[in-house]
């Protein structure tokens, strides 16, 4: 059922931020809308908007429809307590929500009020990454067949996230360098990672069949793909030419949320996790592995082969190298090669 409130006038007793006073009027007459107005003028990204505007919305239902600006700290504190207490959310899940939250009244309402400085964010516990070893790697990618086995191999092979490969263009694969160009990653960073020249052969016929299903596109007239920051605007005739097209173009049309125009779309995630779900079970591990683990185990057989830790941090994009130092104590299970003196009683007896 959608939300749908009344517009309130602005109440005396709260002030606007004054990195607020900045930005552009919201021309939505719905706080939802407001809040997916002031997102996109911000350039957050599609996903970031989905996740928002679901705790904002939860955050409504949760106090019965009333509208934001009646609520204050105490309603944002209890939503959060029934989060944890009842939910049983993860501290990273509860931290996501409180984010929406602070975003929605500081952006959007413009309150500048003592409690949201005052709500601290949970704190996190930095737990170690499941990680395959090469021999289970080899076995889960065995499972798997066409692109989807070629999307997990990108994956482990080039310390890719899931989204990345999917978002790969063809202007983006560069086969003289031997490297692939990713696109406004995590971040919005863009950075260049090796093409393993055993997935050539592989990418090249990929590249063949979406070359037929862009080339079905231009004879029946379509729209195109999307464009980055309106792209198709400036240049209207870009978003149906070749170097544009998705790698891995989804089979049919769909239309796309923020414009409404039925377009060719990229493989859908979700249809790529469930294969490899499929995959990982089949093989019999116990390990709880996701397609996300295929980086993990990119980032730690990396630096099991002696490669140092700033060429992965560069590799993986991140902007801080402790984020990659999880990776070296993943290499320290199992003790660090130390051994046990139980091994050494047992050799004794």
């Amino acid at each position: 059922m959608p939300v749908t409130l009344p517009t309130l006038p602005a109440r005396k007793t709260l002030r606007p931020v004054q990195a607020a006073q900045q930005l552009p009027p919201l021309k939505s007459p719905r706080v939802l809308g407001q809040l997916r107005e002031r997102l996109r003028f911000l350039h957050y990204s599609p996903r970031t908007e989905e996740v928002y505007v679901y705790w904002v919305k939860a955050f409504i239902r949760f106090h019965g429809l009333r509208h934001p600006a009646e609520l204050g700290g105490a309603e944002v504190e209890a939503f959060l307590t029934h989060l944890a207490d009842d939910r049983s959310v993860a501290p990273s899940t509860h931290s996501q929500a409180l984010s929406a939250l602070l975003f929605f009244y500081g952006k959007v309402l413009g309150q500048q009020l003592p409690w949201l400085q005052e709500i601290g964010h949970p704190r996190r516990q930095r737990r170690l990454p499941v990680v395959l070893t090469v021999d289970e790697v080899r076995q889960v990618l065995r499972m798997m067949a066409g692109e989807h086995q070629l999307l997990a191999q990108l994956l482990y092979g080039c310390g890719l996230r899931i989204t990345e490969a999917l978002q790969l263009r063809v202007k983006d694969v560069d086969f003289g360098q031997r490297a692939l160009i990713v696109r406004e990653g995590k971040g919005a960073k863009d950075r260049v990672v090796m093409l393993p020249q055993s997935l050539v052969p592989a990418l090249r016929d990929q590249l063949g069949q979406a070359r037929a299903i862009w080339a079905s596109d231009v004879e029946a007239g379509t729209a195109g793909v999307a464009m980055p920051h309106a792209l198709d605007r400036k240049y209207p005739r870009m978003g149906s030419s070749w170097p544009w097209f998705w790698v891995f173009p989804q089979d049919h049309h769909s239309t796309d949320p923020a414009s409404g125009v039925v377009r060719r779309h990229h493989l859908y995630d979700q249809t790529f996790q469930r294969a490899f779900k499929r995959a990982v079970q089949a093989t019999g591990l116990a390990k709880p592995a996701t397609p996300h683990t295929l980086r993990h185990c990119f980032a730690t057989h990396l630096l099991q082969s002696g490669t140092d830790i700033r060429t992965v941090q560069e590799l993986l994009g991140h902007a801080d190298v402790a984020t990659t130092m999880i990776y070296t104590h993943v290499l320290k299970m199992g003790g660090g090669a130390v051994r046990s003196p139980l091994d050494a009683l047992a050799q004794e007896g």
